[in-house]
């Protein structure tokens, strides 16, 4: 079902049975609001039908000042390994780069008054942490560990803007779904 905004409308059911859309119910009838409610003022849980189904995420864009295409290129294909590949001709104009490994995608984009992101980040699976972390510490790439006391392999690391970026060993995959 398309929404007025072109996107997609949840539909929901009140307990009378009548739909609504939005998440809103149509509730232009004889009872007044407090009648919908039980004696107690407990508002029955209702489980609307979700539309968008997420099943993954195609790519992470981070900004970078303007003109760090040749920075960017040196950190994430040469430190990191990635392999860059051309942007579709339409978007090449608006400056960036985009990266990509065997299940990850990171583009990379121009943003005037720039400012990395301190928190925010992705999490990228790494085969061997152990060898990664050798591998930055001699490419002079500072590693900041994970104080967070979970049992999972991870460090941070930052991109050559500052952009903040997590690596999580293989066998630890997946832990936050869980």
């Amino acid at each position: 079902m398309e929404g007025r905004d072109g996107g997609v409308a949840r539909t929901s059911t009140d307990p009378e049975g009548r739909e609504a859309q939005g998440g809103q119910v149509d509730t232009d009838d004889d009872r007044g609001a407090s009648e919908s409610q039980d004696t107690e003022g407990d508002i029955e849980d209702e489980e609307a039908q979700v539309v968008i189904e997420v099943v993954g995420i195609d790519h992470v864009q981070l900004s970078m000042p303007p003109g760090g295409e040749d920075m960017a290129r040196a950190f994430y294909v040469e430190i990191l390994g990635l392999r860059e590949i051309a942007k579709p001709p339409k978007l090449a104009g608006r400056g960036g780069c985009w990266f990509v490994g065997a299940d990850a995608a990171i583009h990379v984009a121009p943003e005037a008054g720039f400012r990395p992101h301190a928190k925010a980040h992705p999490a990228l699976v790494i085969r061997d942490l152990d060898m990664a972390r050798k591998e930055l510490l001699a490419a002079d790439v500072a590693i900041e560990e994970d104080d967070a006391g979970l049992p999972v392999s991870r460090f941070y690391i930052r991109d050559p803007f500052g952009n903040r970026i997590e690596l999580d060993d293989e066998r630890d995959a997946g832990f936050s779904t869980v």
